[in-house]
């Protein structure tokens, strides 16, 4: 798989998409550890690419459990972690920080600075996913990520940038859009291959599939844990429009589902909007290093 985003058309250099817009892939799929970019919130699909990402950690294997070790306790209390963040005691490892440093990249790029130094977060490695939402009904604005695990700081730069800028299902973001905008950091953890189609929890786990379309080529098309449970979709009605967004346009029996294979993975969220940002970054006295000063909040209009 390649890049993929969550929403959205074809894209030269797609990432992998969960947020329930879709992509599939005509070309042939590399392992789950090599995966790079992709759409996960879904919708039309596009091609993906098969190469990973350059900034990516060559060493780590995708699929396997990634570290602990940090805390998002005492946060603002408007700061949003995801489903299932966290679960199970362990410390999240997504951070406010992190959603804050997406802005700032993504504000530093917009007003022509220089790009924010290096943060103060972990740079473990994770696959990754950076969602744009916009407006009071919090729209979808840009998704993409990748199933490769990357260093985070390279990671979150990179990703920021290209959901912003790059989602072919949208234009590219504007100055006039930031203050607007709501920010979410996902890292997927806890990939597991499951012989049940069926075998995953809606609102707990991401689901990635592999199939062939009604050509013979293999095609693949992933969810975020968010998506089925936002959409009040059951399995089979996941299942079903993963395969629409994957691209296959045959009629779904439930001796096709059979031959899917089934990735289902977790995820630690966190989801910043842009005020919150504003109130973050003057608290922590530009910890990033930007030394330019930022805009007002501007409410919405």
């Amino acid at each position: 798989m390649g890049r993929k985003r969550c929403v959205g058309a074809d894209c030269s250099k797609m990432a992998a998409g969960c947020c329930g817009l879709g992509i599939g892939s005509s070309a042939t799929v590399a392992a789950a550890a090599n995966v790079s970019r992709a759409n996960g919130l879904g919708g039309p699909g596009g091609n993906v690419s098969g190469s990973s990402s350059s900034s990516g950690s060559s060493g780590t294997n995708a699929l396997s459990p990634a570290p602990a070790g940090y805390t998002t306790s005492g946060l603002s209390p408007n700061l949003s972690p995801g489903p299932g963040s966290g679960s199970g005691g362990r410390k999240m490892v997504v951070s406010a920080e992190m959603c804050c440093f997406c802005f700032d990249v993504l504000y530093c790029h917009l007003y022509g600075y220089q790009p924010p130094r290096t943060p103060r977060f972990t740079n473990d490695p994770y696959p990754l996913f950076v969602t744009w939402k916009i407006g009071r009904d919090k729209r979808l604005r840009g998704c993409i990520g990748t199933f490769s695990a990357m260093n985070l700081h390279s990671g979150l730069r990179e990703y920021t940038l290209t959901s912003a800028l790059k989602d072919s299902r949208f234009p590219p973001m504007t100055r006039d859009e930031l203050p607007r905008l709501f920010c979410s950091v996902s890292l997927l953890t806890n990939f597991e291959d499951v012989g049940d189609y069926l075998d995953w929890e809606v609102g707990v786990h991401g689901i990635r599939i592999e199939f062939f379309n009604e050509k013979g080529s293999k095609r693949t098309a992933t969810y975020l844990p968010e998506v089925a449970k936002e959409q009040g979709w059951d399995h089979i009605q996941t299942i079903d429009s993963l395969l629409r967004k994957g691209g296959y346009k045959a009629p779904i029996t439930n001796d096709f589902r059979k031959t899917i294979k089934l990735t289902r993975y977790r995820s630690e969220k966190m989801t910043m909007g842009y005020a919150e940002y504003i109130a973050h970054r003057q608290h922590h006295h530009y910890q990033n290093g930007i030394g330019h000063p930022l805009p007002p909040y501007n409410h919405y209009s």
